[in-house]
């Protein structure tokens, strides 16, 4: 079992509060989606939210994977892309079962949620990317979306988790969300850019 699937819930967490950038770590929709991340948190975030967040944030990080796996033809590129597919369903559906367990119904923040539009930008960038310049593109909105959600959850998530279940999850997970982010920064150094 991928050690991802054994800790789900700060994957989750984590893949919630990233934005969904595109061009690196110096694209402006990372930057502008972590002012609201910080706004809702300031303005109360509370479970429910965190955990309506949860399900989507793994539902566009599986998408923009699956896109990778149609389009790359880079060996590890694809075998990148399958293991966010892989580890971000398990990581979904962990989310829903301990929604289910701790009785907590998901409130999502609506569409005008950055997250939301910087995944539909990110989408649209990818399917009209092609080749190495697709290849590039998706490796490098992977290591930022990861590294954001990193810098998120230890600031703003952690903080705003009000359920010592959910928090401890979080909290046991996080290493292997930084095994992500190495492995991303792998696969980002083998490209030709």
């Amino acid at each position: 079992m991928p050690p991802l699937m054994k800790n789900p819930t700060l994957l989750l967490a984590l893949a919630a509060l990233a934005a969904a950038p595109l061009a690196g770590a110096q694209s402006p929709a990372l930057t502008a989606s972590r002012a609201p991340v910080r706004a809702a948190v300031a303005a109360g975030l509370d479970d429910p939210t965190i955990v309506a967040i949860f399900d989507a944030a793994n539902s566009w990080d599986i998408e923009t994977s699956q896109v990778a796996l149609k389009k790359s033809r880079n060996k590890e590129v694809r075998r990148f892309a399958s293991m966010m597919v892989r580890d971000h369903k398990a990581v979904r559906q962990l989310g829903r079962d301990l929604a289910r367990k701790l009785h907590v119904k998901p409130t999502p923040p609506g569409k005008d949620f950055a997250l939301y539009i910087d995944h539909v930008a990110a989408m649209k960038s990818l399917r009209t990317t092609k080749g190495k310049a697709f290849d590039n593109a998706y490796i490098d909105h992977e290591v930022s979306y990861h590294q954001a959600v990193i810098d998120a959850v230890t600031t703003q998530l952690l903080p705003a988790t009000k359920n010592a279940e959910l928090k401890a999850l979080e909290e046991k997970v996080a290493p292997e969300f930084v095994a992500h982010l190495a492995a991303g920064k792998e696969v980002q150094k083998s490209l030709v850019k």
